[in-house]
């Protein structure tokens, strides 16, 4: 006799829903073989499955059983599909007798030998994917039961070993669903705030509309001017997540397995900062499975990358398509994938090896050949990926002992939530969010400057050689900073100031 179940394989972000299938007779006796592309996790479910059944009370049949996991040119890998094995062999072995209709029922589930169930990664996706399918009820670990009600239309059984679903299955005993969640979306907690920054007043300055308009930054200075901190500081000054923006990032998260312990959801923006000594796959993502990297844990959130010509330049080059895009494509042997990476790039960097070239206090030591080695390290397309370009200088003397209290972050995060509020009206019929997300058609239809203005961006662009994607970054930036002043216009000034923050020279 043979039984189906259905199960669900996480492939990047999304699942596709798996049949599993077993049938009993034939072959050598209390034998158990799985076909159907399963990798090795797979292929040893069978005897974690053999002993969680024997372990459970539930009699295992002594005859050879064959299992297959359709459709069968997926690779299948992860210990998930051990507890639909087992109810798929349960019910081709007659030894439990399902009143449930198993077509609206999706399993998943790693089994420990005793029968108690394991926590999985990548809930949430399978969840998303069995509403998409019209999937009613899921039966997941006790620990991911709260991951899988972040879609609320499914009905949610939390189980805790083989024996407790066998007898539900069966009407004898009763699971108690999961209720409705309610969530509290909040800022990023930390003990760091702008009001503490002495001084740099310009790139405070600058920080705000990185966080407005959810541009990239890179910062040069010498050491101890503070860039670190204003990097760690920008999380307080973000706005809260939106529902939809917490789902993408818990999504990436419980494929990753970086949930933290007792959460379901992500509730704060993500603050990512890898080392410089980090693998291109560990920044970007990949793996024999790929998995997310750095730039897609970020998302939604800020990438801080310090020291930032100390990375290898090929890792480098890897961030152009996300920068570009918001997206990042991982082509392996397993398959092809596309993991989000819409991040705040900040980066950080020394003007030069010692750190002190363009110091009014301290001479740079280094060599001219130093220096140009040094700035060989950021290419002219990578620069020209950032938005904004800024100097940060050696703190004077007197602003350190100052005792003038700066705006605190709650002031500042204020006028940037006021910001992002006029951005999602303008982009509410569009697939962006901030003003960073705009493409070329859509920096022509909402960032309208009058004639003078286009004068003024006319002779910049000739005279520091803007490329068309600086151009359109210029108007970008004027376009946030328009909007943190609430002018429905793109006015004089306001692309002034962006043209700031271009480079002075590119750093090639």
């Amino acid at each position: 006799m043979s039984s189906k179940v259905l199960s669900a394989a996480v492939l990047g972000l999304d699942a596709e829903l798996i049949e599993v299938e077993a049938d009993i007779g034939g072959g050598d006796l209390g034998s158990i073989s799985i076909v159907g592309l399963p990798d090795t996790a797979v292929s040893e479910s069978r005897e974690r499955v053999r002993s969680a059944i024997k372990n459970s009370g539930l009699f295992c049949p002594k005859v050879k059983i064959t299992v297959n996991l359709a459709p069968a040119n997926l690779r299948k890998h992860g210990p998930s599909y051990d507890l639909p094995i087992a109810v798929s062999i349960l019910i081709a072995a007659k030894r439990i007798k399902p009143i449930v209709d198993l077509n609206k029922v999706l399993f998943v589930g790693e089994l420990a030998l005793s029968g108690e169930l394991r926590p999985i990664n990548g809930i949430l996706p399978i969840a998303i994917t069995a509403r998409q399918e019209r999937i009613k009820t899921l039966f997941v670990p006790y620990q991911n039961a709260q991951e899988a009600k972040l879609i609320a239309d499914l009905e949610v059984f939390p189980v805790k070993n083989l024996l407790e679903l066998a007898k539900h299955l069966e009407g004898k005993t009763k699971l108690i669903s999961v209720p409705a969640l309610n969530f509290q979306f909040d800022y990023v907690s930390t003990s760091l705030d702008m009001a503490y920054i002495k001084g740099q007043e310009h790139a405070k300055r600058a920080m705000e509309i990185v966080a407005a308009g959810a541009h990239n930054i890179l910062m040069s200075g010498p050491p101890g001017s503070g860039k670190t901190l204003l990097a760690r500081t920008t999380p307080s000054i973000l706005p809260k997540l939106r529902l939809d923006e917490s789902l993408e990032i818990t999504k990436i998260y419980s494929v990753a397995g970086e949930l933290p312990h007792k959460k379901s959801l992500i509730t704060t923006r993500p603050f990512r900062a890898p080392h410089h000594t980090a693998s291109g796959v560990a920044l970007v993502g990949g793996g024999a499975w790929p998995r997310p990297g750095e730039i897609s844990l970020a998302h939604r959130g800020v990438l801080f990358l310090d020291e930032f010509a100390e990375f290898p330049r090929s890792i480098l080059e890897s961030l152009r398509q996300p920068l570009e895009d918001g997206v990042i494509h991982i082509s392996r042997a397993a398959g092809n994938l596309i993991f989000p990476a819409k991040f705040i790039l900040i980066a950080a960097t020394n003007p030069c090896p010692c750190g002190f070239l363009g110091d009014e206090q301290k001479p740079c030591t280094c060599t001219s050949v130093q220096i140009a080695n040094y700035r060989k390290k950021l290419s002219g397309p990578i620069v020209d990926r950032i938005d904004l370009h800024l100097e940060v200088p050696r703190i004077q003397f007197d602003k350190l002992t100052s005792k003038d209290t700066a705006e605190s972050s709650k002031t500042i995060r204020e006028r940037v939530e006021e910001a992002r509020i006029i951005q999602s009206k303008r982009f509410k019929s569009t697939k962006f969010i901030t003003n960073s997300e705009m493409d070329s058609r859509a920096v022509k239809c909402f960032c309208e400057i009058d004639n003078t203005t286009t004068k003024l961006l006319k002779d910049a662009a000739e005279r520091m050689r803007l490329s068309a994607r600086s151009y359109f970054k210029v108007l970008k930036i004027a376009r946030t900073i328009a909007d943190l002043e609430g002018s429905t216009k793109i006015l004089l000034n306001h692309v002034a100031e962006a043209l700031q923050y271009r480079p002075k020279e590119y750093l090639i």
